[in-house]
């Protein structure tokens, strides 16, 4: 009896260490934060293009299709950054870098999400979201991945797979092959913005792990720096007026303007104390404050009329 108890004692462990495994390889939170954004994406889309209105059955393909797809851009990246996470304090634990999950196991994994993830935005919402989720697939493995050992333009080419998720939810609301409408193209322009600040203040507080790994992910040469923090501090004021553009074109109101308004002023206030002090501190600040941005700005687009 005893022996049986200590069995299925290690059995739990052993189950709920790999569960952990797998949340870290998927990058669970991270994916949750880009479901989010495709799902703010499809309400709106819903609001302005579905006659029948929301369809929460679609909205739930969409959940998984898309938490799918990204969890395989994830744990590719995990795949071929595994040597260099050995290097870095923040990624060392990853259960690649500590061999607690093999390469077939991950190869594995990462294409079944893959595969099945686009198939079900291609299949159940419109061929327009299986492009569109394989594209960003694409991007962000074969050509961002590389990238960030050989040039912080890098950051560049990442925005544009990051920016997807919203204008996918709003292209996945649309019917027969799919359509991008000016609409999901401002929510594309805003959160394609967002993520400069966002990365570089990131990369700012990183900057020393990075290197052991021979990332260039701050856009000066010089690192930590007045030329990096000139350029986060230039790209945070130029996303309040873009942050707006939901409303110049309809698709929220006054309401939303004044809540993106204050964070856009906060954000930027953030941004510029980093350049004043150029510290991990600030940088910290602003990563943070990041975090809370864009998720406040498109509920705000999304709620606002």
């Amino acid at each position: 009896m005893l022996l049986e108890k200590i069995n299925i004692a290690e059995n739990q462990t052993t189950l709920m260490s790999k569960i952990k495994d797998y949340a870290q390889f998927i990058k669970l939170r991270l994916a949750s934060l880009v479901v989010f954004s495709a799902v703010i994406g499809f309400v709106i889309g819903s609001r302005t293009e579905s006659t029948e209105g929301l369809s929460w059955s679609k909205m739930l393909i969409l959940i998984l299709g898309g938490f799918l797809v990204t969890c395989s851009s994830n744990g590719f990246n995990q795949i071929i950054e595994r040597n260099l996470d050995k290097l870095m304090n923040r990624t060392k634990t990853r259960p690649l870098p500590q061999e607690r999950m093999g390469i077939n196991e991950s190869l594995v994994l990462a294409s079944l999400m893959g595969i099945s993830g686009v198939l079900l935005l291609w299949l159940y919402m419109n061929p327009m979201s299986g492009i569109l989720s394989t594209l960003a697939l694409i991007l962000y493995t074969v050509v961002y991945t590389p990238l960030k050992r050989i040039t912080p333009f890098a950051v560049f080419v990442g925005a544009f797979p990051g920016a997807i998720p919203p204008l996918l939810g709003f292209v996945a609301s649309t019917q027969g092959f799919g359509e991008i409408k000016i609409q999901a193209w401002i929510l594309f322009i805003v959160q394609f913005m967002w993520q400069f600040p966002h990365f570089w203040a990131i990369a700012w507080v990183l900057d020393e792990d990075y290197k052991k790994a021979g990332f260039r992910m701050l856009p000066s040469l010089g690192g930590r720096d007045k030329s990096s923090a000139f350029q986060i501090l230039i790209y945070t004021l130029f996303l309040l007026p873009i942050s707006l553009m939901p409303i110049v074109f309809g698709m929220s109101g006054i309401v939303s303007a004044i809540i993106i308004s204050i964070c856009g002023i906060f954000f930027s206030f953030q941004a510029h104390k980093l350049y004043k002090e150029c510290t991990i501190e600030a940088a910290r600040k602003l990563m943070f404050g990041s975090f809370i941005y864009l998720p406040i700005v498109q509920l705000a687009i999304m709620i606002g009329k």
